[in-house]
C-alpha cells in the first residue's frame, strides 16, 4: 500500500498498561524532525470538514493507533528548522529537506525522465546505449577536463558530449541509439550552465534533420501534456532560419513571446542622422518599439531610470555607438520623431503602428553578415523587456513559445573566449566539427568562401531559452578529414586524435543525424525556474564548487606523486 508522506497518529490513554501510553511518553521526548519507527494499527479516520492550510499530503480519511515508537535518530537542536529558515548551499541536505519546491523539482524530473525514455525506446524503438565517461582529449570546440592516470604523462578526458561514440554506433549497425547522458565542459559559468550537467543525447541511422525535428517535437509535446498539463500544443513548432532571428529578434534563441520585432530602416532615415548614430561608415541600422506605457510621460521615466542603471552599461558603451531611444508623443512635433525628419517619421510610424507612450530604439551595427549568438539591440530589446516587467509597466510573459532555427552559418570566426577546434585557419565550427553541410553547394563553397557555407544544423528554442541543438553529420571520412585538416587546419597531432572516427566513417557509416536537448535546461523552463541549480540535487555553485562536500579539492602531495604531476608556479 502506498501512503503519503505524512499521517496522524493516535495512542490510547486509558490506563497505564495501554501500550499507547508508553508510545505517547516516547512520542512527547523526541525533537521534530527526527526519524522513527512506528508499530501500530491502520484504521478509518473521519476527515476534518476544514482542513488546515498546512494538512497538503495528509492522510485525511486514515490514521494510526500507536502501539509502539522506536526513536532512530535524534535531531540536534542547535540546528533551527522552520518554513522560513533559509539554509546556504553548504548545507544542501537541510535546502532540500526544508524547501518543498525543491523535493518537487526532484520528482519532476525523475518523471520527464520516464517519460523520455518511454517515448523514445518502447514508442519509437531506440536502444539505450551508455557510453564511457573515460574518454580522450579531442578538438570539439570546449575546453575540457583532464583525468590523470598513474601512467606518466597519460590522461583520460571527460566527454563533451557522446558524440563520438554515437556516431561510432551508427556506423556499427545501431539504427536509433539515445541516453540520457552525463556531460562535462570546463567552461565559463552562468545560470544555465554547469560543469557537469546532463542531456538527453540521441542519433539516427539513414534519417535526415527533419526525422530527429519530428521525433524530438513529440517527446516535449508528450513531456508538456503529461507533465504541464497543456492542450493546446502546435501541430509542428514553427521554423525560423538563423538570419531570420538574427534580423528580426537579434538573437538566435529568440523570446517570441515578447513581440517587438525589429526592422532594418537605414534606407528610410535621412544621412545626417545615420551620422549621428554612431561612428560606423554606411552601418546597417536596426529599429523597434516596446509599448511601454499608454502615457509618453510615464515612458519617459522609465526610459532615464533604465538609462541610470547598470544593466545600461554595456549599451552606454557600444563602440559602434549608443541606442537612440525616442518616446512617442502625439502633444510634440512629429510625435517626438523630429530628427528622423518628415518623411522617414512618417514612414517609421507606419512600419511599427506607433502610438503613444511607445519606446522606440534605434541601433547602429557594421553592415556585414550576421555571427555569433546575438546584437546589441536583440540585447537590448531583452534588458528593456525585463525592466518594464520589473516595474509592472509591462506583464510578464506566460505560456511556451517553441521554435526551431535552423541554418545556421557552419563556421565561424574563433576569438579568444571561444578558442573552437584550436586549428590555425581562424574558423571555429559553429556547432561542431562533425555537422555537415546543408546541401551541394555548400559543399563548393567549402573551397572558396567557407564562413558562407549553411549548415544543415538546427536547434529547438523556447521562451529564449536553446534547448538543444542538433545537426545532420558528415558521415563520409574524406569529407570529414577535408573540415578537420584543410578548412579548420588542425595539426595532423590532433588530427590523428579522430583517427578511430576517420577509421568508423570509412567502414561504410550510413547517413546520420541527431540531437541532444538539455535535460537541466529542459526541466527548469517547464518549472518556471531562472537557473538549473534549483533542478539538480547537488549542483555546483557560478564557481564551479560542490559547496556541500567542497569540491573541487587541492592535491596532496602524494597524489601528485602518484599521476606523475608537478604545479607550476603562478605568474
Amino acid at each position: 500500500m502506498k501512503l503519503a508522506s505524512t499521517i496522524q497518529l493516535v495512542s490510547s490513554l486509558a490506563s497505564t498498561s495501554d501500550p499507547g501510553v508508553a508510545a505517547y511518553d516516547a512520542l512527547r521526548r523526541l525533537t521534530t524532525h527526527s526519524p522513527v519507527a512506528v508499530t501500530g494499527t491502520l484504521q478509518p479516520r473521519k476527515a476534518p470538514k476544514k482542513p488546515s492550510e498546512h494538512a497538503s499530503g495528509l492522510i485525511t480519511s486514515a490514521e494510526t493507533r500507536v502501539e509502539s515508537i522506536v526513536p532512530l535518530n535524534a535531531f540536534p537542536e542547535d540546528i533551527i528548522m522552520a518554513p522560513e529558515t533559509v539554509f546556504q548551499a553548504d548545507q544542501r541536505h537541510l535546502q532540500i529537506r526544508n524547501e518543498p519546491s525543491l523535493r518537487e523539482a526532484l520528482r519532476f524530473r525523475s518523471k520527464a525522465a520516464h517519460i523520455i525514455r518511454d517515448e523514445l525506446c518502447d514508442k519509437h524503438d531506440f536502444i539505450e546505449i551508455e557510453t564511457p565517461l573515460l574518454f580522450k582529449s579531442t578538438p570539439e570546440g570546449a575546453r575540457e577536463f583532464l583525468v590523470p592516470t598513474r601512467v606518466p604523462g597519460m590522461a583520460y578526458a571527460l566527454p563533451q558530449s557522446p558524440q563520438q561514440y554515437k556516431q561510432i554506433m551508427m556506423a556499427s549497425g545501431i539504427p536509433r541509439y539515445m541516453q540520457i547522458a552525463k556531460c562535462f565542459r570546463d567552461e565559463d559559468l552562468r545560470a544555465d550552465r554547469q560543469p557537469e550537467f546532463t542531456q538527453v543525447d540521441l542519433e539516427m541511422a539513414f534519417a535526415s534533420g527533419e526525422d530527429v525535428m519530428q521525433i524530438v517535437e513529440s517527446v516535449v509535446k508528450r513531456l508538456s501534456v503529461e507533465m504541464l498539463h497543456q492542450k493546446d500544443m502546435p501541430k509542428a513548432f514553427p521554423r525560423m532560419s538563423y538570419n531570420e532571428a538574427m534580423s528580426k529578434y537579434g538573437s538566435d534563441k529568440p523570446d517570441l513571446r515578447l513581440g517587438s520585432e525589429i526592422h532594418r530602416v537605414e534606407y528610410m532615415l535621412p544621412v545626417d542622422l545615420i551620422g549621428k548614430i554612431g561612428p560606423l561608415a554606411s552601418p546597417a541600422v536596426d529599429v523597434m518599439k516596446i509599448p511601454i506605457s499608454e502615457d509618453p510621460s510615464a515612458t519617459m521615466v522609465f526610459v532615464n531610470t533604465f538609462m541610470d542603471s547598470p544593466e545600461a552599461q554595456p549599451f552606454i558603451n557600444n563602440p559602434h555607438g549608443q541606442p537612440g531611444i525616442f518616446v512617442i508623443d502625439s502633444r510634440k512635433p512629429l510625435q517626438g520623431m523630429q530628427v528622423f525628419g518628415f518623411e522617414a517619421a512618417e514612414q517609421v510610424e507606419e512600419l511599427l503602428s506607433l502610438e503613444d507612450g511607445d519606446l522606440v530604439v534605434l541601433q547602429a551595427r557594421p553592415n556585414a553578415p550576421f555571427a555569433g549568438g546575438s546584437t546589441p539591440i536583440g540585447n537590448l530589446r531583452l534588458a528593456l523587456h525585463k525592466a518594464a516587467v520589473a516595474q509592472g509597466l509591462l506583464s510578464a510573459p506566460t505560456g511556451f513559445a517553441f521554435t526551431w532555427i535552423t541554418e545556421f552559418p557552419l563556421f565561424s570566426p574563433t576569438t579568444d573566449a571561444e578558442p573552437g577546434q584550436g586549428g590555425s585557419a581562424g574558423l571555429a565550427s559553429t556547432h561542431h566539427p562533425f555537422t555537415s553541410p546543408k546541401t551541394s553547394a555548400d559543399v563548393d563553397l567549402l573551397l572558396t568562401d567557407p564562413l558562407s557555407v549553411v549548415a544543415d544544423h538546427y536547434d529547438l528554442v523556447v521562451n529564449g531559452v536553446e534547448l538543444g541543438g542538433g545537426s545532420r553529420r558528415i558521415h563520409k571520412a574524406d569529407m570529414q578529414k577535408y573540415v578537420l585538416q584543410e578548412i579548420l587546419k588542425i595539426s595532423d597531432e590532433r588530427l590523428g586524435d579522430f583517427a578511430h572516427l576517420l577509421e568508423a566513417l570509412r567502414a561504410g557509416c550510413p547517413p546520420h543525424a541527431g540531437l541532444a536537448l538539455g535535460f537541466d535546461r529542459l526541466v527548469a523552463v517547464m518549472l518556471g525556474k531562472e537557473s538549473v541549480r534549483d533542478v539538480i540535487a547537488f549542483p555546483k555553485t557560478g564557481r564551479g564548487e560542490d559547496a556541500m562536500v567542497k569540491s573541487p579539492t587541492r592535491m596532496t602531495e602524494v597524489q601528485l606523486e602518484t599521476y606523475h604531476l608537478r604545479l607550476r608556479d603562478s605568474k
